[in-house]
């Protein structure tokens, strides 16, 4: 298994994070993530993104990753958060510590998204998080 790095731009999620940030000039330092050849985006702090993270089904990609951005430039105090289920995603994080909040104004700030992002996001679902019908 290999994972590497690519141009930001080359990521599959990258116009749908350049539609939600307040400041998409953070894209300039971030980074496509490939694993298994599907370039996903690691969005860099900076402005009003404090932190971010990368969802990695299995520890060996989680370390991968972990290793790959760390020292880069937007990618400050890199470290891999291991999941306690086995169901569950473990997650390589960077920048401040996620807000301990299920608040999704709160969690959206946190990550620099914009203001209508955030309260159509917040529209979209019900008190569960779970996508309104």
């Amino acid at each position: 298994m290999t994972v590497t790095l690519a141009p930001a731009h080359e990521a599959y999620d990258f116009d749908h994070y350049r539609g939600l940030l307040a400041n998409p000039t953070v894209l300039d330092h971030s980074v496509a993530i490939m694993v298994f050849r599907a370039p996903l985006l690691a969005v860099a702090v900076g402005g009003p993104r404090r932190g971010g993270y990368f969802a990695a089904s299995d520890v060996t990609i989680g370390l991968a990753v972990r290793d790959l951005l760390a020292g880069r430039y937007g990618f400050p105090n890199v470290r891999l958060r291991w999941s306690s289920f086995p169901d569950t995603c473990h997650g390589v994080q960077w920048g401040d510590a996620q807000p301990d909040s299920y608040d999704d104004r709160v969690r959206g700030e946190f990550f620099g998204y914009h203001e209508a992002a955030i309260t159509a996001f917040v529209r979209s679902t019900d008190s569960c998080g779970r996508v309104a019908r």
